[in-house]
């Protein structure tokens, strides 16, 4: 079952709880330059951590024998803000699912966790895919590019390039992505059982991103990836 849509909503809904307006200024807009339609959500989260689930593959489902789970949001905020948002997200309850399966969660606890020391140079694993895509033709569907493409790095670099400077009204300096592992394609559905239904794919690899400290805390709290608020590019040191 795809249920990082799931989660996204259910972020945006406990949001809207404390400040409507914010909730949907995120959800239908986003930060960015005036008059400019890239728009970024400015937020990521993990996939959940339940141990190893029993797959059905038959049915698309699985079976999760662990009673607790580990989720970890991040917000491309100030302290003031982030300890706010975190006090949202205590005692909240989310069901994971369609109307034909599902689990409900209770969040137990909530805790803050440190950033690392951020230097110049950094090495990362993805724990959710990060996108890379294209549209030349402005067709419906993109094209999605993966590490052995000859342009994904150049078109990964402008992703991050845009997302700070159009966030921070400054240029963010060079940026190099080298010593990439083999990749593995993931992906999952966005928005489904809707007419708007879409399977977006990225890759699972390691890398090492040179760029200055302030674009790496971008990244590691706003996450790498297109589609960032939807669960991708979610970055951990490696």
């Amino acid at each position: 079952m795809d249920y990082q849509y799931y989660l996204s909503a259910w972020i945006y809904k406990v949001l809207k709880q404390a400040d409507a307006q914010y909730a949907t200024f995120l959800h239908n807009n986003g930060y960015g330059r005036p008059g400019d339609n890239k728009l970024y959500k400015l937020f990521c989260y993990s996939r959940l951590n339940f141990g190893k689930p029993v797959l059905w593959k038959d049915k698309r489902l699985f079976e999760v024998k662990n009673r607790e789970a580990e989720l970890h949001i991040s917000f491309d905020v100030d302290d003031a803000a982030m300890n706010f948002i975190k006090g949202l997200f205590s005692s909240q309850s989310v069901y994971l699912g369609d109307q034909f399966n599902g689990i409900d969660f209770t969040v137990s606890s909530v805790e803050g966790l440190g950033d690392p020391d951020f230097k110049t140079e950094m090495r990362y694993r993805l724990r959710s895919p990060w996108v890379v895509s294209i549209n030349e033709d402005k067709s419906i569907h993109p094209q999605y590019l993966y590490p052995d493409h000859k342009d994904f790095i150049a078109y990964a670099v402008k992703h991050i390039k845009e997302k700070y400077y159009n966030t921070r009204m400054k240029e963010c300096g060079e940026i190099a992505i080298e010593d990439l592992s083999e990749y593995k394609k993931s992906g999952f559905l966005i928005k489904p059982g809707t007419k708007e239904e879409t399977r977006v794919i990225g890759s699972l690899f390691d890398f090492t991103l040179k760029a200055s400290p302030e674009v790496h805390k971008m990244i590691w709290n706003a996450g790498i990836s297109e589609k960032s608020s939807n669960g991708f590019g979610w970055v951990e040191l490696s």
